[in-house]
């Protein structure tokens, strides 16, 4: 932990984000409190965005990412050193309130700790405890004196356990436009929507957009991968497949390619973890593979939240499907999601982030064996699914894919008929986009209001004690 400046000539606020999506809605939050309070400092754990924000961390983020109970076991000894190391640290500082960030089963005992230290602590992002655990409810009691909702449901359900709650909206649902951009989306990532438009009606252009408009490269890709032969411009332009030891190996067959190559750009977002790209990144690359050997024009784009996580599934890539169209970039999620016709997810905040982009998806998870056995053993999850886009709605718009069925042979036909279903995007849009209107309540500027209310009551308490 680096040295702390312990000057009190500026106001502090403790702020803890454990992963990429905290990262985010942790930005919002201290960009907000800033306009209000411009001379407030914030400290505690940050990602890239908190960064730039101007949070100060006093621990790297991916030290305490790290998500399933066998996952979490195996680093368990450092979470727990790290969160007494932030006790102490966050303690030396004495911020005037400490605000946890999602990530409950961390940040809950920090905050309980250093509650019972008389430092008021708040939490952003409600446990999912009507869905799974709901005996945490009384951890939550002990651990903050508020309790910042992002969805209207939850603070119905905390208000009822005595839990100090104020609805705030969603965060994401006030930075996502109501209207997406597509074509600017992709003009953003460099990917020409007329281009693509163009490789389905010129097959000669195949390779030509595939090298200047996806940024993949076939002979590049044989290179990397050591495969040898003749460049993809040595011959006239055919479906590419995977090669057939893959297919085999994975239990796949090839079927013959549909003869037309309709044109669609998708999204493989498989999480913001190694663990989940490590458990995804393999039975989505096979499903984009078997799709693209079905439709020759489909496209794909990678968004990675890290280089580390790029380099992992650009591994992967070269080893399933070399060949595939694929253009992998660092973040650029967003904009991702906004230039895809269909997107390819891990359940988790993307599946949010999917439905306020408006873009219909395929949600797939894979948990550790073990995990999973324990989890359905003992009966944790109270809810019908997975992913948050198909519980706001309140049905599965978006086809779940979970653990066993986490198949390419599965998604690969579903992710094409959704494509191919006109209505049924149709209906998903107007399901999101009522979603995105109900979400929107100026969350960044509710929850700083809640949190200045809170600083200032737990000032005039001190000052009358």
């Amino acid at each position: 932990m680096p040295s702390l400046d312990l000057s009190r000539s500026r106001p502090l606020i403790g702020i803890v984000a454990n992963e990429p999506s905290g990262d985010q809605l942790g930005a919002l939050l201290v960009q907000a409190l800033r306009e209000r309070r411009p001379e407030l400092r914030f400290i505690g754990v940050a990602g890239p965005k908190m960064l730039a924000a101007g949070c100060e961390t006093l621990l790297p983020m991916e030290r305490l990412s790290v998500m399933g109970l066998v996952e979490v076991a195996k680093v368990l000894p450092d979470l727990l050193r790290a969160r007494r190391e932030l006790v102490r640290g966050l303690r030396q500082l004495n911020p005037l309130l400490v605000i946890g960030v999602d990530a409950p089963d961390f940040n809950l005992g920090l905050e309980r700790r250093l509650r019972a230290r008389g430092i008021p602590t708040v939490h952003l992002v409600s446990p999912t405890v009507w869905a799974w655990r709901p005996g945490r409810v009384k951890q939550i009691r002990r651990s903050v004196d508020l309790m910042l909702s992002i969805f209207p449901f939850e603070a119905d359900f905390l208000r009822e356990h005595r839990v100090p709650v104020t609805y705030i909206g969603h965060p994401l649902a006030d930075d996502f436009p109501l209207q997406p951009d597509r074509e600017a989306a992709r003009r953003a990532l460099g990917i020409s929507l007329d281009s693509l438009v163009a490789v389905a009606t010129d097959p000669s252009l195949v390779v030509q957009a595939v090298d200047e408009q996806v940024g993949v490269s076939n002979a590049s890709s044989a290179e990397d991968s050591g495969a040898e032969g003749p460049t993809a411009t040595a011959a006239a332009p055919k479906a590419i497949k995977p090669p057939a030891s893959k297919l085999q190996a994975s239990g796949l067959h090839a079927s013959e390619p549909c003869e037309e190559s309709a044109t669609a750009l998708i999204a493989i977002l498989p999480g913001s973890r190694r663990s989940e790209v490590e458990l995804l990144g393999r039975p989505m690359l096979e499903t984009a593979a078997w799709c693209h050997h079905q439709r020759p024009g489909l496209r794909f784009i990678a968004p990675m939240v890290s280089e580390a996580l790029r380099q992992r599934f650009e591994a992967m890539r070269c080893e399933i499907a070399p060949q595939l169209p694929l253009k992998v970039v660092n973040g650029q999620s967003r904009e991702a999601m906004a230039a895809a016709d269909l997107v390819l997810t891990a359940s988790g905040t993307a599946t949010l982030e999917a439905l306020l982009a408006k873009r219909p998806m395929l949600v797939a998870y894979r948990l550790h064996p073990l995990t999973y056995w324990l989890v359905t053993r003992l009966r944790l999850i109270k809810v019908r699914y997975a992913a948050m886009a198909n519980l706001l709605v309140g049905r599965e718009l978006a086809p779940e894919f979970l653990q066993d069925r986490c198949r390419a042979d599965l998604m690969g036909p579903a992710l094409l008929a959704l494509l191919d279903d006109g209505e049924r995007r149709a209906e998903i849009d107007a399901a999101y986009r009522e979603i995105h209107r109900e979400l929107r309540q100026n969350a960044a500027h509710r929850a700083a209001e809640a949190i200045l209310a809170l600083i200032d009551r737990a000032g005039d308490h001190r000052r009358h004690a």
